[in-house]
């Protein structure tokens, strides 16, 4: 499936059987020395680390991961209980916007999808709305990062979200995105099965649940993404 974009930003293309998806039109560049990073974080209550009795979700546990001699890192937590992908498209670019202007290296973690399939947003739609935000942010210069959908405890519900999480995966393959599949490495993961059924709403995990994921991100991609060495 390929994902059409109209009227989009610079440098989007409709893409063809032989067409890329995507030419970026804006160069992603990284400062030599200390670099002054700001990195906003996207998404819905996964994000937002709801139910997470510590109050640092997987982006808390992260970002205390992530510090660095050589990064200035400046991180900024944007999850919204509820939203769907539709709503984050909505509001990506009014939010990051004010927290980047002072930073002179922007990056752009995105997570959500789960909402898209419980309030009907329709799979390609929810996948066009992941293309769009990828697109405009590679034509504004603005590095990106994808994490994918964790399972829950529904099989029905399971299924729809692998469909959706392969659908992530191909849109930033399509793009050269980093994107980290949690859905498989977690469906079947006792700890994470637990956590979640012994949760408030056993839909959100607690502590160990997103340190899982947290582990799941730093160990796919994470440092090379932000280009440091350990």
């Amino acid at each position: 499936m390929t994902d059409s974009v109209s009227n989009g930003p610079p440098g989007t293309t409709t893409a063809g059987a032989d067409t890329p998806a995507f030419i970026p039109s804006a160069e992603f560049s990284v400062a030599d020395g200390v670099r002054d990073v700001g990195v906003c974080f996207v998404g819905s209550s996964m994000v937002a680390g709801y139910g997470d009795p510590k109050g640092l979700g997987w982006v808390g546990r992260v970002v205390s991961r992530t510090q660095h001699a050589d990064l200035d890192l400046t991180a900024y937590n944007l999850g919204v209980r509820g939203d769907t992908s539709s709503d984050v498209m909505g509001r990506w670019r009014r939010e990051c916007g004010p927290r980047w202007e002072q930073r002179a290296e922007r990056r752009l973690v995105l997570s959500v999808g789960t909402n898209d399939l419980l309030g009907g947003v329709s799979t390609a739609r929810s996948r066009l709305n992941l293309a769009n935000i990828l697109d405009e942010a590679s034509s504004l210069g603005i590095a990106t990062f994808v994490v994918g959908l964790p399972p829950g405890l529904d099989t029905e519900l399971n299924h729809r979200i692998e469909a959706l999480a392969d659908a992530q995966a191909d849109v930033c393959a399509r793009r050269g995105v980093t994107y980290v599949d949690c859905y498989r490495s977690l469906v079947t993961h006792d700890q994470w099965v637990s956590d979640v059924a012994s949760g408030r709403d056993r839909v959100h995990p607690g502590q160990a649940g997103y340190g899982l994921i947290a582990w799941l991100v730093l160990h796919n991609g994470w440092y090379d993404w932000l280009r440091v060495t350990l």
